[in-house]
């Protein structure tokens, strides 16, 4: 019992044994589950998917935590576009200037540091402490800097634009859906590629595409050995240009 005590304190509380009008045994759920916090932690994470055929496989030493938000935890659309990028390779890489948007842990630029790109990883400041110290493990910092970027505000000095804009689970919050596009077309011109990939959650996304549509065009990822499995999660991958 101590040590389901100190798995969930709250147990006790969840559950109350009774007996119901049968006789029988009940259970009354008293207090919700509680979802486990991430405090601080290391995983590692390996792409493309085991079986695909590629001769090379990446390890991602990556610091998870929750304590500045959720943009400190790897979510499932940024192992979507880390997988891509793995499958895509050194060639497609190597030599590129690539910004990543809404980084988090910085998991995507990273992988695309592992290939070969000049990368720059970018979130709000709360952000930052964790992308310095994943750049750290991966022993990334001749290939992975990091900037502080706020979606909407003037881009800071020094940024340039970009051979490749990636953007992986940056539709969720929808206030910040114009701030997005606005950063978007300051970043982009007519020969920049942008790979986005996105978890569809709610009906009020299609605003964002909305907003995008005025000056982009977009188009799935249809080259993507794993894209029936990650489509069940309600995951897409699109190539994103300006029109």
């Amino acid at each position: 019992d101590e040590a389901l005590d100190a798995l969930d304190p709250l147990r006790h509380l969840r559950r109350d044994e009774g007996l119901g009008d049968g006789g029988d045994s009940q259970s009354i759920i008293i207090v919700p589950a509680q979802p486990r916090s991430t405090y601080n932690e290391l995983i590692q994470l390996s792409f493309p998917d085991p079986g695909c055929g590629c001769p090379t496989a990446i390890h991602v030493v990556l610091k998870v935590d929750a304590s500045p938000g959720c943009g400190g935890l790897a979510w499932p659309a940024g192992e979507v576009l880390a997988n891509y990028l793995a499958r895509r390779g050194e060639r497609y890489c190597t030599g590129k200037t690539i910004l990543e948007l809404g980084s988090g842990t910085g998991l995507v630029g990273l992988v695309a540091g592992k290939l070969g790109a000049d990368v720059l990883i970018t979130d709000q400041a709360p952000l930052l402490d964790i992308m310095h110290a994943n750049v750290k493990l991966n022993q990334l910092e001749s290939f992975v800097n990091v900037s502080e970027l706020n979606w909407g505000e003037a881009l800071p000095p020094g940024i340039s634009q970009p051979d490749l804009i990636l953007a992986a689970d940056c539709v969720y919050f929808e206030p910040a859906f114009p701030l997005l596009v606005k950063t978007l077309s300051g970043l982009a011109t007519e020969q920049t590629e942008i790979l986005f990939c996105y978890k569809k959650r709610r009906k009020a996304d299609k605003r964002f595409f909305t907003l995008l549509k005025k000056e982009f065009d977009w188009k799935e990822i249809e080259d993507d050995p794993s894209r029936e499995r990650y489509s069940r999660e309600a995951i897409s991958l699109l190539m994103v240009h300006r029109k």
